[in-house]
């Protein structure tokens, strides 16, 4: 795994996995969950992409899963987001990354 970021949506966007399917999302959640302590708040899941908002540091941001664009995580509001909340997202996916790395790594 490397990290993509865009900013295609009027944010920074940081991309996961961009063909990642609903196992690597579930994975993803997980590390998020217990590794980085991090508590979903409102989930919603619908055929073909998942939101999941959660706070990182006073920052609203989503876990994001769709079936033609993989896995990425963002500022909840998008368009709307502050600096400081893209750059939250930098700090927490670089966070993610390392822990996603080593735990493919300590697999192999």
């Amino acid at each position: 795994m490397s990290l993509n970021l865009r900013t295609s949506m009027g944010c920074t966007e940081a991309v996961i996995d961009d063909d990642g399917g609903l196992k690597r999302f579930y994975q993803v959640a997980d590390v998020l969950s217990e590794d980085l302590h991090i508590n979903f708040n409102n989930k919603e899941d619908d055929f073909d992409t998942i939101n999941w908002e959660f706070r990182f540091k006073g920052h609203n941001l989503t876990l994001h899963y769709n079936i033609y664009n993989g896995i990425s995580i963002f500022p909840t509001k998008t368009r709307d987001a502050l600096n400081k909340d893209n750059k939250a997202v930098i700090e927490l996916a670089n966070a993610l990354e390392v822990k996603l790395f080593n735990e493919t790594r300590n697999i192999a």
